[in-house]
C-alpha cells in the first residue's frame, strides 16, 4: 500500500455499529462489563480507548512498525523511553537536538542517576570511545533541531548492533513521510505528534513506534502505569490530519526548498541550514534516507547582531512568532530564547546555535507571499 493511501485508510475502518466513515471520539472513561474480567477488551481510558487503538494502528502503519503508543505529548513518550533504564545506566546522545529534550534528560533523568553524553554523531564509529559497560542507547534527531545536521541512520544503526544498544530516532522534523527509521534499523522512533502529523497547531501529542513485541510490551505498562495518555479528542484531531499529511509534506517541501534558495541569495542573509543543499555537510545521506528534505530551515544575519533578529522577527506577518513547528502555518522561532532556552549557550553555541539564528518552520501558504513576508522584514535592517 502506498503512503497517501495508508495515511487515509490504514488502521481504520468505519464504525461497525453505524458505518460512520470517520472514527468515532469515544469519549468516556470507564467500560460496562458483563462479569468481573469479562468485558469486549476495554475496561479504563488510561489503559484503551477505541479512538487512541484506532490513531496507534494508523501511527504504527505510516512507520512501517507493528506497535504504535500515544502519550500526551512528544516529552511524554520521551520520558518512557528514559524510564526503560535504572540508575547507573548511560545514554549517548546527539549535542544538537530540542531543548526540552535536554531539560528532561539533565534536570529530571540525571537527578536519579542516568548519565547522557551529548556527542557529534556526524562519523557514527567515532562514538565507540563513548561506549562503556553500562551504555544501554543511542538517542538521534535527524534532521536534528534547530541545526538541520542529518545522521547517518544505517550507520547508526550498524554501531547500535554491535554494540548491542537501542536505536532511538526522534523522527518529528522529517515525519513518516519523508523518513521511516525502522526501515533503516531503529528500535524506536519517536515523533512529537503536535507537529507535522497533527499538522494544524490544535493538539498536543506524542508517540513511539516500535516492531520488538517485548519492547512494545514494557513501553505499552509505563504508558498505562504512568499515565501520560492522551485524549479521546485529540486522537481524534490527529486521526483527521494524517488524512492529508502527504498532501501537506508536498507543499511544505516546495515551499521549504523556495524559501531556501531565496534566503541564501538574499543580500542580508550569512547562513542557511537546509538538507537539501548539495553542499550540506551530510546531503548525501539525507537524500538517500529521505524521500525529500522537508520545511524547516534555519538561518543567521549577515553582522550577526541579535538586535537586527529580533527586528526581523517583529515584522513578520505571515510568519508568525510562535513556538512550535508543523502546521499548515508558517511559523519563526528564536531557539536562543525559545525552544532551546534550557541548554545552557555555551552548550548552544557549540553546535553554531548562535543568539541570532531564526528557526523557520515553512507552511503550505503561497510562497510568493512568503518571501514577500521574509523580503519587507530584512529591508527593516
Amino acid at each position: 500500500m502506498k503512503f497517501g493511501t495508508k495515511a487515509i485508510h490504514a488502521g481504520v475502518a468505519p464504525d461497525p455499529s453505524t458505518g460512520a466513515i470517520m472514527t468515532p471520539i469515544f469519549q468516556t472513561s470507564t467500560y460496562v462489563q458483563k462479569s468481573p474480567g469479562d468485558h469486549l477488551g476495554y475496561e479504563y481510558s488510561r489503559t484503551h480507548n477505541p479512538t487512541r487503538t484506532a490513531l496507534q494502528q494508523s501511527l504504527a502503519a505510516l512507520e512501517n512498525g507493528r506497535h504504535g503508543i500515544c502519550f500526551s505529548s512528544g516529552l511524554g513518550a520521551i520520558d518512557s523511553v528514559i524510564k526503560l533504564f535504572q540508575p547507573g545506566d548511560e545514554i549517548i546522545s546527539t549535542n544538537d537536538l530540542y531543548g526540552g529534550t535536554y531539560r528532561l534528560f539533565t534536570k529530571v533523568f540525571e537527578r536519579y542517576g542516568i548519565k547522557f553524553h551529548f556527542v557529534s554523531m556526524a562519523d557514527p564509529e567515532a562514538l565507540s570511545a563513548w561506549v562503556t559497560p553500562r551504555t544501554k542507547m543511542v538517542w538521534v534527531e535527524t534532521p536534528t533541531n534547530p541545526m538541520m545536521n542529518i545522521i547517518d541512520l544505517k550507520g547508526m544503526a550498524s554501531f547500535a548492533k554491535k554494540h548491542n544498544l537501542l536505536l532511538a530516532v526522534d523522527n518529528t522534523f522529517a515525519s513518516p513521510y519523508l523518513q521511516n527509521p525502522l526501515d533503516l534499523g531503529a528500535d524506536i522512533v519517536m515523533h512529537s505528534v503536535t507537529k507535522y502529523l497533527g499538522g494544524h497547531s490544535d493538539v498536543v501529542m506524542g508517540a513511539l513506534v516500535v516492531n520488538d513485541d517485548d519492547l512494545a510490551s514494557r513501553l505499552v505498562f509505563l504508558q498505562n502505569a504512568c499515565g501520560a495518555t492522551p485524549g479521546p479528542q485529540d486522537c481524534f484531531l490527529v486521526l483527521r490530519g494524517i488524512k492529508t499529511l502527504h498532501l501537506r509534506m508536498e507543499r511544505h517541501c516546495q515551499n521549504g526548498k523556495a524559501i531556501a534558495h531565496f534566503l541564501r541569495q538574499h543580500p542580508k542573509v550569512a547562513q542557511v541550514y537546509w538538507p537539501g543543499f548539495e553542499d550540506h555537510p551530510n546531503h548525501l545521506v539525507a537524500k538517500e534516507q529521505m524521500r525529500d528534505f522537508g520545511g524547516m530551515i534555519s538561518f543567521t544575519l549577515k553582522g550577526n547582531r541579535l538586535s537586527d533578529t529580533k527586528k526581523v522577527m517583529e515584522n513578520l506577518h505571515l510568519f508568525s512568532l510562535a513556538e512550535s513547528l508543523g502546521g499548515v502555518e508558517s511559523l519563526c522561532g528564536h531557539p536562543a530564547s525559545m525552544t532551546h532556552a534550557s541548554i545552557p549557550k555555551e552548550e548552544r553555541e557549540k553546535v553554531g546555535l548562535v543568539d541570532s539564528l531564526i528557526r523557520l518552520s515553512v507552511g503550505v501558504e503561497d510562497v510568493q507571499d512568503l518571501m514577500l513576508d521574509l523580503d519587507e522584514a530584512l529591508k527593516k535592517i
